[in-house]
């Protein structure tokens, strides 16, 4: 290719709300926004306790499983600290020792009630 010369069209580049991305497209941000919305409504609502040890996403799960199975439990959602301690939300009527329990059997530690 040396010596040589290449002509190259440059072409515009597609807007992603023109063409409906869905990780970049206005109905994405509107989802995105709506999640936030009803987590935070969660927290507002819901019992909140603090959960030592969860490192990563699998942790999260790991715990909102077992938690989620708990009777009483209508919802249970984890704010991730990495290294610190975590956000356990809970909504329903399951008593804090059955909450407690569940944590510790999925290998980690229930802090307490925030």
């Amino acid at each position: 290719m040396c010596g040589t010369t290449e002509s190259r069209t440059q072409l515009p580049l597609a807007s992603a709300a023109q063409h409906g991305s869905s990780c970049c497209s206005p109905a994405a941000d509107t989802q995105a926004g709506a999640s936030a919305t009803v987590k935070a409504e969660l927290h507002a609502s819901g019992a909140q306790y603090g959960v030592d040890g969860l490192t990563c996403g699998h942790c999260v799960q790991t715990v909102e499983k077992a938690v989620s199975g708990v009777s009483g439990v209508q919802t249970a959602t984890v704010d991730l600290v990495p290294g610190g301690t975590s956000r356990l939300t809970v909504t329903g009527t399951a008593a804090r020792e059955a909450l407690a329990e569940a944590v510790r059997s999925s290998g980690y530690a229930l802090a307490g009630a925030k």
